[in-house]
């Protein structure tokens, strides 16, 4: 997030103010940083809001208390954090707000592939070929990848070296995963309707 744009004059100790009142005001910086932000954001750019050497892992617990109740909440993903609106209210959402779904129109198979690459990543084109029968066209992995979902992975270790696809930071916020370990396993794909997709 923060790239290579210059620090703002920002008194991030806050020295002179009580340690509660410091306390709160950092949690309240961190939450309009994650408010703001359209991506999950790292704690390297969080520890730019607060004083130096603050615990910014303790100021996210706090916050996460002090929402609840909210209807959203500080979620973890990957190694960043991220403010997003608890499932309970996604109908409410969908319904009052000109909300753009993040899959787009994306069909079961288009999910089943995403799921595949998901599980079984760093995965090739021959890779998906050899799961579902049938040529993975490019105009698939290509709205994959510009929905943010996907992206090129390691070069295979064999002949050609072809690229890979591995799953992105955005497919965990999207799918409310920490990590990859979050995956459902095989029996909650079973009854979900999505078998034969087996973790390596």
């Amino acid at each position: 997030m923060a790239g290579d744009r210059p620090e703002a004059s920002l008194d991030r100790e806050l020295a002179d103010w009580p340690t509660e009142s410091r306390w709160r005001e950092w949690m309240c910086r961190i939450e309009a940083v994650l408010f703001s932000s359209a991506a999950p954001v790292p704690r390297e750019d969080l520890a730019r809001v607060v004083g130096q050497g603050a615990a910014v892992e303790l100021l996210i617990a706090d916050l996460a208390v002090a929402l609840e109740g909210r209807p959203y909440e500080v979620a973890r993903v990957g190694d960043s954090w991220i403010l997003r609106t608890r499932p309970a209210y996604a109908g409410a959402i969908r319904t009052a707000a000109n909300v753009r779904d993040p899959l787009g129109d994306l069909s079961e198979f288009d999910l089943a592939v995403l799921a595949t690459i998901a599980w079984r990543q760093p995965i090739t084109r021959d890779g998906l070929k050899d799961i579902f029968g049938r040529e993975i066209g490019r105009d698939l992995t290509g709205r994959l990848a510009h929905l943010g979902l996907i992206a090129t992975g390691p070069r295979a270790p064999r002949r050609g070296a072809p690229y890979t696809f591995v799953t992105t930071e955005r497919f965990l916020a999207i799918f409310g995963l920490e990590s990859l370990r979050d995956l459902p396993d095989q029996e909650q794909l079973e009854d979900a309707g999505i078998g034969g997709i087996r973790r390596e």
